[in-house]
């Protein structure tokens, strides 16, 4: 397997990952029911999304990528910050569809960046970008 498929797929990892902290991160704060399971239903397909590509990893015999350790505390503590000064269903929708933004971002930079990478790994990270597509289409609802 080539280089930008190891790439594509840590980066996907890794984004998978910080999608599902933050979901479960605002999960206390949630007071409707269906934002709630939203967010449930969502997070769950990141998991799925993730063992995937975490399974794909261990074939090619390559470690994991978390996230970067300085970049994960900003945001969590950054979302403590906005929740604690306001916690309704906007601002998590709000905080949500940022996160969906930078995933659709990032992911499809990182899809033009490793151009080679193979058509398995490729179809994971598209399916990740629509996964986040379909979920910040839903949220906006509660905006």
């Amino acid at each position: 397997m080539n280089d930008d498929t190891i790439k594509l797929l840590k980066e996907c990892n890794a984004g998978c990952k910080s999608a599902t902290n933050s979901m479960e991160q605002v999960q206390p704060y949630i007071n409707n029911e269906a934002l709630k399971n939203l967010i449930d239903e969502y997070n769950d397909k990141h998991i799925k999304l993730g063992d995937e590509c975490h399974q794909m990893l261990n074939e090619l015999n390559q470690e994991e990528k978390d996230p970067k350790p300085m970049a994960k505390a900003f945001s969590w503590i950054s979302t403590e910050i906005k929740l604690m000064m306001n916690d309704n269903s906007h601002k998590i929708a709000d905080l949500m569809i940022d996160g969906c933004n930078m995933g659709i971002k990032s992911v499809s930079e990182y899809i033009n960046k490793y151009k080679t990478a193979s058509n398995e790994s490729m179809d994971l990270a598209k399916r990740l970008v629509k996964i986040e597509q379909e979920f910040m289409d839903k949220l906006l609802i509660y905006l």
